[in-house]
């Protein structure tokens, strides 16, 4: 998200779900520029491996988990989906938990990066919506190698001081109306999924990819900027330079909420792109009781209740969570089921499709430079 938050300090946070994300500042290891890595300690530490920002590296949450447990959380951020696979690949032995999108779950399964979940561990996995819960990509062979954590939404953001109106359709990004206002994240799924739709195909599958670039292309004259995480979108939108976005909901609430931009988050008619995300443990962790502890934790609705009235979350995969939370926008949100219907999930891709995407998304922007 995909899809992430703020440093509590009054300034916009470094990153995000799907910074979600990418815009890591100088936190040296979310770069993957650090020296070494540390290895946890397995007595009196869980090393996270997640995108900055995005939930589990709450300062007030890890004070309060350490309270209840004795033990300390350090991070390890990744920008991409792929970069934490490369880092789970590299880095055998060091990760404990590791946040992993729905549609990348499979793959690290599959690779050995990440070892099978025991749920019975898990107080509150009863409590988890089943559609999520019991997913097949977050599990094979009968084993759980994720515990579903949140849900979100990448739709269109907008400026309400610019748009009275919420924009209904997905071809206002493409309105001449609009030029030089629409900003798009620098990604190539993302990029390709939201094409895909505003030609009426499978976001996950596209059949006719000469269609999908066409489209994009299109978006040149009204394209203003590509970004690349929460904090840059944040900073750009407050500069007013643009009006209309590609975005994610718990990003767009937070914005909102948090920053008090002026922020409106639509899902078109057409559709938009739905995503969750899971908790794993990694291959050899090297605190593999602290892990399910913490996973535990994550899905807490304590937890959840706090992090989304004080800084803004996604959506629970937990019920009792949702239930739990007071009537607000994020409530409202995640609630339309109108809306709901409209997403398409995130599902895995072939290596060759990723290629394919990724060739073509590096086509289209040497476009846009031009």
């Amino acid at each position: 998200m995909t899809g992430k938050t703020r440093d509590g300090k009054g300034s916009f946070g470094k990153v995000s779900r799907r910074n979600f994300v990418a815009g890591a500042s100088a936190v040296g290891l979310g770069l993957g520029m650090a020296p070494f890595i540390r290895r946890a300690s397995a007595a009196g530490e869980v090393k996270v491996l997640n995108w900055q920002g995005y939930g589990t590296d709450e300062k007030w949450a890890l004070e309060a988990f350490k309270k209840a447990t004795g033990l300390d959380v350090v991070h390890e951020y990744y920008n991409s989906e792929s970069e934490m696979i490369t880092k789970l690949q590299t880095n055998p032995g060091v990760y404990d938990v590791i946040v992993t999108n729905s549609a990348w779950n499979d793959r690290a399964s599959e690779l050995g990066v990440i070892q099978p979940i025991d749920t019975a561990q898990i107080s509150h996995f009863g409590d988890l919506n089943p559609a999520f819960r019991d997913s097949d990509l977050l599990g094979a062979d009968g084993k759980v190698y994720g515990i579903s954590w949140v849900w979100g939404i990448t739709a269109v953001a907008y400026s309400t001081e610019v748009f009275k109106e919420a924009p209904k359709s997905i071809e206002a990004l493409w309105d001449a109306k609009n030029a030089k206002r629409v900003s798009f994240r620098d990604d190539a799924i993302e990029a390709v999924s939201f094409a895909a739709i505003a030609t009426g195909q499978d976001m996950n599958h596209p059949k006719d990819l000469a269609k999908v670039k066409e489209k994009l292309l299109a978006l040149k004259p009204n394209l203003a900027m590509l970004w690349s995480s929460e904090d840059e979108w944040n900073k750009q939108f407050q500069a007013k330079a643009f009006d209309l976005s590609i975005y994610w909901s718990g990003s767009a609430l937070r914005s909102k909420n948090n920053f008090k931009l002026p922020v409106g988050f639509v899902v078109p008619d057409e559709g938009a792109v739905g995503w969750f995300d899971g908790l794993a443990i990694g291959k050899d962790a090297p605190n593999a009781e602290g892990a399910h502890k913490f996973i535990d934790y994550m899905i807490d609705p304590t937890f959840y209740v706090e992090w989304a009235t004080k800084v803004g979350a996604p959506a629970s995969a937990n019920n009792a969570a949702m239930a739990a939370l007071p009537e607000s926008d994020d409530k409202t949100l995640y609630s339309d089921q109108a809306a709901i219907k409209r997403l398409q999930f995130m599902a895995p891709l072939s290596e060759k499709e990723r290629q394919e995407f990724s060739d073509l998304w590096a086509e289209v922007k040497t476009e846009y430079a031009k």
